[in-house]
C-alpha cells in the first residue's frame, strides 16, 4: 500500500532502458515528457529521489549489471592510461623546470623595451600550467607529489653539480674555469629556485583546491588564473633576490622582478585557455577509458 502511494506521489515514473545506450527513460508525470539519463548520471542526480523504491531497485541493478559500472577496485585503482599521463606531467615539470633554472644563468637584454631578463621566463609559467593540471585532474594530494618530486629532483642536480665541479680537471682543457664559474652560478641559481619552487607551486595548488571547494568545481578559469597570480608574485620575489642578491644592484632585481611579473601575468590569463583543452582531452580520452 505504501510504495503505491509512493508510485502515485512520485514526479517521475521509470519507464524502462535503452540497453544498447546504456539509457533511462524517464517520464515527467506532470507533463509525460521523456527524460533519456545515463545510469551513472541518473544515480547521482536528486531526481532518483523522486521515484518509487522498486524503480530505484531495478536502476541500480540494471547498472551494476553492465560491465560500465564502477567499483570499489575501479575507484581505488587507476587505469594504466590515467597514470601515464600522470607521469608525462612530472616529467613535463620536471623538464621545464630544470630548463628555467639553467637558462635563467644567462640573462639577455631586449633593446626594444630596455628590459633585462632571462631565457627561462617564457617557459618557467608554464610549469603552472602543469601544476594546475595535475591539481584538476588528480587532486592536491597527487599534485603535492609531484611538486616535491621535482623539488628533490633540482636538490640532486645541485649535489651531482657541485661534486662534478670538484673533480680534478685536466690540465690543459681551457674550459675548465669557465666550467666552474657557469656551475657555481646555476648552483646558486637551483637552490633559490628550489626555494621559489616549492612555497609558489604548493600556495598554487592549495588555492587552486580552495577555490575549487569554494565554487563546487565551477569557473575553472577563476581558479587557474587566480592560483596563479598569486603564485606569480610569490616566485618572482624569491626567486629574483635570492639568485642575485650581492650579484645585481637592488633596482636592477626590482627591474628583473617587474619584468618576470608582467611576462608570468600573460601567461597567467592564457593558461586558462589550454587548461580547458587539457581537461576536455583527459576526460574524454582516460576517464571514459576507464569504463570503456
Amino acid at each position: 500500500m505504501s510504495e503505491n502511494i509512493e508510485t502515485v506521489s512520485s514526479k517521475y515514473k521509470l519507464l524502462g532502458f535503452e540497453p544498447d545506450k546504456k539509457l533511462a527513460v524517464v517520464m515527467v508525470v506532470s507533463t509525460g515528457k521523456l527524460i533519456k539519463l545515463k545510469l551513472a548520471e541518473l544515480i547521482k542526480s536528486d531526481l532518483i529521489d523522486n521515484l518509487s523504491r522498486a524503480e530505484v531497485k531495478s536502476i541500480y541493478r540494471k547498472y551494476y549489471s553492465t560491465s560500465t559500472a564502477v567499483t570499489a577496485y575501479d575507484m581505488t585503482d587507476r587505469h594504466e592510461r590515467s597514470w601515464m599521463v600522470y607521469v608525462v606531467l612530472n616529467l613535463l615539470l620536471l623538464v621545464l623546470y630544470v630548463f628555467s633554472n639553467i637558462g635563467a644563468t644567462k640573462l639577455i637584454y631586449i633593446e626594444q623595451f630596455d628590459v633585462v631578463l632571462t631565457p627561462g621566463v617564457f617557459l618557467y609559467p608554464l610549469t603552472f600550467l602543469v601544476v594546475d593540471m595535475l591539481n584538476e585532474l588528480y587532486g592536491f594530494k597527487l599534485a603535492r607529489r609531484a611538486i616535491f618530486f621535482g623539488f628533490l629532483s633540482n636538490a640532486l642536480i645541485i649535489l651531482l653539480l657541485s661534486a662534478a665541479k670538484m673533480m680534478p680537471g685536466v690540465s690543459d682543457w681551457k674550459l675548465d674555469a669557465p666550467y666552474g664559474e657557469v656551475v657555481s652560478h646555476v648552483s646558486s641559481v637551483l637552490l633559490a629556485s628550489s626555494v621559489s619552487f616549492l612555497f609558489s607551486e604548493y600556495i598554487n595548488s592549495y588555492l587552486l583546491c580552495k577555490i575549487k571547494q569554494f565554487t563546487n568545481s565551477r569557473y575553472l578559469f577563476l581558479r587557474v588564473f587566480f592560483s596563479t597570480v598569486f603564485a606569480v608574485l610569490i616566485d618572482s620575489v624569491l626567486f629574483c633576490f635570492i639568485a642575485f642578491y650581492g650579484v645585481l644592484e637592488s633596482g636592477e632585481i626590482l627591474s628583473i622582478v617587474m619584468v618576470q611579473i608582467t611576462i608570468k601575468m600573460f601567461f597567467a590569463f592564457f593558461n586558462v585557455f589550454p587548461a580547458y583543452g587539457a581537461r576536455s582531452l583527459f576526460r574524454r580520452f582516460v576517464a571514459e577509458s576507464k569504463v570503456a
